[in-house]
């Protein structure tokens, strides 16, 4: 992806890649490639959070 502008993150590094979850600009050092998430959002994310998981109980 093209972007332009610097790391909403760093402020201080041009910006390589947008997150996929919130639109940061985010540079290399600031984005989880293999996530597809800024640094912030990657750090948001839990795994091991199931809440968004529907869940049938009988």
């Amino acid at each position: 992806m093209s972007v332009s502008g610097l790391c909403q993150i760093c402020e201080s590094r041009p910006a390589q890649e947008r997150c996929e979850n919130c639109g940061t600009l985010a540079c290399d050092a600031h984005y989880e490639r293999g996530a597809g998430l800024c640094a912030d959002c990657s750090a948001r994310a839990d795994p091991t959070d199931h809440r968004d998981v529907d869940v049938h109980r009988f």
